[in-house]
């Protein structure tokens, strides 16, 4: 079993900090501030999920952003989509990640802080989220940067609100405002920011006083759905998304 102190300072983009009762709190940065996604976050966060869904003594998740964002910028840096090693690397971490996520057995809260216009995934898989008046979704670097939206955000988006408009949601791009992801079933409350970490506190509390195979094989029964779809559809999506990029790196090199 992974020890808490083993794994605390470990991750540079993600600071943890655990109350007595076992609540851990997962708040994605970069430097401090709002996240700048990029290929090595996208490495780090497979060995992050990895090592909270280990340690035994991890009795509900909060996971959060730090800023007025939780998730908004990308970069390529770190990444590579044009070579088939590359492309495989980000095929095997982009797999990994959500299956670690999944493999959290304890319940888990995301507490947004703010936009989430990449990697809306996160939230998805988790139980309860918890969402303040500036949070809005979209899924907007795929086709910013000409490639398919694989890395489950097809499959979880249909699942969460609807075929139509999930798929709807994918292809145009669109903006979700907080209130009309309550509506749809995305979002469980909207609270102010300076309420949503003690919110979110005060759910996880409430939870934790369970006994601990209570909490932990409810979490595994809820998601039992959520780790097919994924396991089913997850390598396949990527694949495509991986051509796509070999697509656009083609394009690239001709015009050079």
């Amino acid at each position: 079993m992974t020890k808490f102190e083993a794994y605390r300072d470990a991750f540079p983009n993600a600071h943890l900090k655990r109350k007595d009762n076992g609540v851990l709190q997962v708040a994605l940065h970069s430097n401090g501030g709002r996240l700048v996604f990029n290929g090595h976050t996208h490495e780090q966060f497979v060995d992050l999920f990895h090592a909270i869904g280990e340690d035994r003594d991890n009795r509900v998740v909060i996971l959060t952003g730090t800023g007025e964002v939780f998730m908004d910028t990308i970069e390529a840096e770190g990444f590579d989509f044009f070579s088939p090693q590359g492309y495989d690397k980000i095929l095997r971490e982009g797999r990994k990640v959500l299956m670690n996520i999944l493999d959290i057995e304890v319940p888990m809260i995301t507490a947004l802080n703010g936009p989430v216009l990449l990697h809306s995934e996160y939230a998805l898989l988790t139980d309860i989220v918890i969402a303040t008046p500036e949070t809005v979704f979209q899924d907007k670097p795929h086709f910013d940067f000409g490639i398919v939206p694989g890395d489950s955000v097809n499959l979880l988006w249909p699942e969460v609100i609807g075929s139509i408009r999930g798929r709807y949601f994918i292809l145009t791009r669109q903006k979700l405002d907080a209130q009309t992801a309550k509506d749809w079933g995305v979002v469980n409350e909207i609270v102010p920011a300076d309420r949503l970490l003690p919110r979110a506190h005060e759910i996880a509390d409430q939870i934790a006083v369970l006994p601990p195979l209570t909490s932990r094989y409810t979490r595994i029964a809820l998601t039992q759905k959520l780790r097919r779809i994924i396991d089913e559809g997850v390598g396949y999506s990527l694949a495509l998304e991986g051509i796509s990029a070999a697509d656009v790196a083609r394009s690239m090199a001709a015009k050079n």
